[in-house]
């Protein structure tokens, strides 16, 4: 999430009132996840696994809750609750807006798109050119539809991630500012739900079709092309490259990536990264030629028992 305008370390340590490494007109642009950080934003980290890579991010203030020295050209907000503080900042720069209509008066509507009855659009959302939105959808605020793009009855975009700190009391929610992104010529099946991003974009790129009942975690993003059959499960973080096809019934790890023109056969478990250009299955996945070898020999162990015996 970028600020509406530029903002100095010294205000946003204020903010947050928490101690800060740098000068106090140090600039700060924006705050967003580890991986898809630019220049001028602030990342957070919390454990001491992640200190240097967060330190050596493209980030340039960094969130952290230990007094650390600070790599030149950076700075440093240094928080006894890391949590607490991220969420300030995304409740002051982005406050939740209460709906007043059911398709909101700041909503752009592209030509020759169709809203069908019982749609909900929100706050600065925008869609583009040709599109056919269909009964009961939900657009939270600031979703970006493109053209050419259908969505069927019942799917929700941009709830809110599933991130949570389990504290004492219960767990406490990270609050979500990011979008979600929708290019031209997708469609999405019905009852689908895409997460908008913590701080970013959940995106979805232009030819990409969702079957229904499919699942997009927060900040993920899928490639052009690529086709996902009925009740997948993607996690957030996840990059899916362009072509990829998952089949029914996938589920996968946060945080992996699936490379171009992969094929995930159904059922599979997609646990760690896997290149591009095969066929996967199984969990733990793996190549599926292997996997169902490895399934033909454990159809053979009672006859090989069996011989044991005689």
């Amino acid at each position: 999430m970028k600020f509406p305008k530029a903002q100095s370390l010294k205000n946003i340590a204020t903010l947050v009132d928490c101690e800060y490494v740098g000068a106090d007109d140090f600039q700060v642009l924006g705050m967003n996840e580890i991986h898809v950080v630019q220049n001028g934003d602030i990342v957070f980290v919390d454990h001491p696994k992640y200190y240097d890579k967060a330190l050596a991010s493209k980030a340039t203030i960094v969130l952290i809750n230990k007094k650390v020295d600070c790599p030149e050209g950076k700075a440093l907000l240094i928080s006894d609750d890391l949590f607490r503080d991220f969420n300030k900042l995304s409740v002051h720069f982005r406050p939740f807006e209460r709906a007043t209509n059911t398709v909101a008066i700041s909503a752009e509507i592209g030509e020759d798109t169709i809203i069908q009855p019982n749609v909900f659009v929100g706050n600065n959302v925008k869609i583009g050119k040709n599109c056919l939105i269909h009964a009961n959808v939900c657009l939270y605020d600031n979703c970006v539809i493109g053209d050419n793009v259908i969505i069927h009855s019942g799917s929700v975009l941009g709830g809110d991630a599933f991130y949570y700190k389990n504290r004492p009391d219960g767990f406490d929610k990270l609050i979500s500012c990011g979008r979600v992104v929708i290019e031209d010529n997708v469609e999405i099946g019905a009852l689908c739900t895409i997460d908008k991003g913590v701080t970013g974009d959940t995106t979805i790129k232009k030819g990409t079709k969702l079957d229904n009942q499919v699942h997009v975690g927060h900040d993920t993003v899928i490639g052009e092309k690529c086709l996902i059959a009925s009740q997948t499960g993607i996690a957030g973080c996840v990059i899916i490259e362009d072509e990829v096809t998952l089949w029914g019934q996938v589920g996968t790890n946060s945080g992996i990536t699936i490379g171009k023109k992969a094929v995930i056969m159904g059922q599979t478990g997609v646990t760690k990264s896997v290149a591009g250009g095969k066929s996967y299955f199984g969990t733990p996945i793996e190549e599926s030629r292997e996997k169902l070898k490895q399934l033909a020999y454990v159809k053979k162990i009672p006859f090989i028992l069996k011989k044991l015996e005689e």
